[in-house]
């Protein structure tokens, strides 16, 4: 999935990384209650995966390395290529679901950053079937997810590959005049936009329609009622009637209100074939993930095949989640310390052996390290010449067995 670069940091303190886990940790949890499988792709591809794939990753922005061989290798600039690849090889049938997702760093050089070449994804994709529902429940995967991580203020952006691609096709532009465009429309530029087209053989009515792509954003209803006034052929009214059916199945899931259509989204991976969807929310200027029906893309490797993803930017959500202030906060305290005299020691360590196989954290100090510091813990252990002391809650006990702890910490986790 095309990825948007940022200058972040990576370089994170302990907490950071920790909230990062959480992160991906709640991510993972609901892509797989939608039936997905983790799926891992090699960090090194061969350069000619992607210099031969149309529509795919700029090869400007691929970083290349020459293995002892002299084969040339890029460092992994996109997922849904490979896992295209692999699925298309292993698939001899076409009536197949296979629902895959990965979290991997993927690797691109920006002229823009030269420094930030690395960044995270998580994404999903869905091969076997091209239907309304289909689409509409990667969506919802994706709203469901956002909602997982608290976001209050987010919207979906959804847009249709075809669409533009139908309308421009009566246009006969060449390349350099189809990239200008694009970008012209990618940034909402009327004015340029009618420049150009101004400059070109093209009919009054054509000339129009192309100048209200850019304005067809909105809430969907609006949008549609627009869209139907551009509708020059059968193929553009099947691709109308297309998000029309998705929105819908969307409105039975209860989130159409995180919705809005974009008949101007365009996606600089031109392996788009169908629906095309991207999402915000606030205090990040790009989006946060990126995503559509790519049904062309396993002809490539020999094996047509429908498919539908998206993939989340990890970086931009950390962000989001630290400046809208969503995370939860990270717990600096320890299940159990245990205090040890050295006479103490074996028994002290045992027991330490036996808790964390009981999946408590414990940290063990020796009374007599200059080193020993007070730490946070509702649960301190004594071992003492003298007596073996538990205090839980602020309330003092004595035992003899670890078990005794086990049992002490329980009974006392209510207080």
């Amino acid at each position: 999935m095309q990825r948007y670069i940022t200058e972040t940091n990576r370089n994170k303190n302990v907490e950071d990384f920790q909230m990062r886990d959480d992160l991906i940790a709640t991510l993972k949890n609901r892509f797989t209650t939608y039936g997905y499988r983790q799926v891992q792709t090699s960090t090194f591809e061969n350069y000619d995966m992607y210099s031969d794939i149309i529509g795919t990753v700029n090869k400007d922005e691929m970083i290349k390395v020459i293995d002892t061989t002299g084969k040339v290798l890029v460092l992994r600039p996109d997922v849904t290529i490979p896992i295209t690849r692999i699925t298309a090889a292993n698939q001899n049938s076409n009536d197949f679901n296979q629902r895959l997702f990965y979290v991997l760093d993927i690797f691109r050089q920006s002229s823009g950053l030269p420094n930030q070449k690395e960044s995270t994804q998580a994404g999903v994709e869905f091969f076997g079937e091209n239907t309304p529902e289909i689409d509409s429940e990667v969506i919802m995967l994706a709203i469901h997810t956002l909602k997982d991580l608290n976001f209050q203020n987010f919207k979906i952006e959804i847009g249709h590959a075809g669409f533009f691609k139908e309308l421009i096709q009566q246009a006969s532009l060449s390349e350099q005049e189809l990239e200008l465009l694009q970008t012209l429309i990618q940034s909402k530029n009327i004015t340029e936009i009618e420049l150009l087209l101004n400059d070109l053989p093209i009919e009054e009515e054509l000339q129009t329609a192309i100048q209200s792509i850019p304005m067809l954003y909105g809430e969907p209803a609006s949008v549609i009622q627009q869209a139907e006034k551009i509708i020059r052929s059968d193929k553009m009214q099947q691709v109308l009637h297309n998000l029309i059916d998705v929105y819908e199945v969307l409105k039975d899931y209860g989130v159409d209100d995180y919705v809005n259509f974009n008949l101007g989204l365009i996606n600089n991976m031109n392996y788009y074939s169908g629906i095309i969807f991207q999402g915000f929310v606030d205090q990040v200027g790009q989006p946060v993930l990126m995503g559509g029906r790519y049904d062309n893309l396993g002809k490539q490797f020999n094996n047509a095949m429908p498919a539908i993803g998206f993939a989340f930017e990890v970086d931009f959500l950390q962000q989001a989640i630290q400046q809208q202030g969503l995370a939860e906060p990270v717990d600096q305290a320890v299940d159990i310390i245990i205090y040890y005299t050295k006479e103490k020691q074996k028994e002290a360590l045992k027991a330490a052996y036996e808790l964390r196989n009981q999946n408590y954290q414990v940290l063990t100090f020796s009374k007599a390290s200059s080193s020993l510091k007070p730490l946070a813990s509702i649960n301190i252990v004594n071992y003492d010449e003298e007596q073996n002391i538990l205090f839980s809650n602020n309330k003092k006990h004595t035992f003899t067995e670890t078990k005794e702890i086990l049992s002490l910490i329980e009974s006392t986790k209510g207080d």
